[in-house]
């Protein structure tokens, strides 16, 4: 029974998916080995790190936490579906990263925060950023990447 495979269906970046998984699939190698979208990136695989962020709803998920099976009936959002947003344009002008390996982990929790607190305060800003983590120590152009995005001096296309 424990190798037993069901299809089940997903909505990714606003498409209907249909994919054949274990019961103990995680979204992340879902994603990555059956979809090919692999800008979630596996890291630390126990919710650390932030890399393999999504959105689960409109929220900041770490898809190396959650079952496939869990996602269904939820809009799932990677980095290959927001492309061309405020929040990307911002990374490139404030220089909000290095080595690329937390980028689109940030850029998730970034374009959330966008979108769901307009106007939060520099703590609010502080604590989301918390969620991931970045080895180069980007941390300071990040907050200057979301923060040009929040107060609208990079505004949405």
């Amino acid at each position: 029974m424990l190798n037993e495979k069901n299809a089940v269906r997903l909505k990714i970046n606003d498409l209907e998916q249909e994919v054949i998984v274990r019961p103990s699939a995680i979204l992340l190698d879902t994603l990555r080995e059956q979809l090919g979208l692999t800008g979630a990136k596996p890291g630390c695989l126990n919710g650390d790190c932030g890399a393999c962020t999504v959105l689960v709803d409109g929220n900041p998920v770490k898809s190396c936490l959650m079952l496939t099976a869990e996602a269904i009936s939820h809009e799932i959002t990677t980095i290959e579906g927001i492309k061309n947003t405020p929040v990307q344009r911002a990374f490139i002008e404030k220089f909000a990263f290095q080595c690329g390996y937390c980028t689109s982990g940030f850029l998730m929790v970034c374009h959330a925060l966008a979108q769901l607190r307009p106007a939060p305060p520099d703590i609010v800003i502080d604590e989301w950023l918390q969620s991931n983590i970045c080895r180069c120590t980007s941390y300071e152009e990040i907050g200057k990447a979301i923060r040009s995005v929040i107060s609208g001096e990079i505004p949405a296309l």
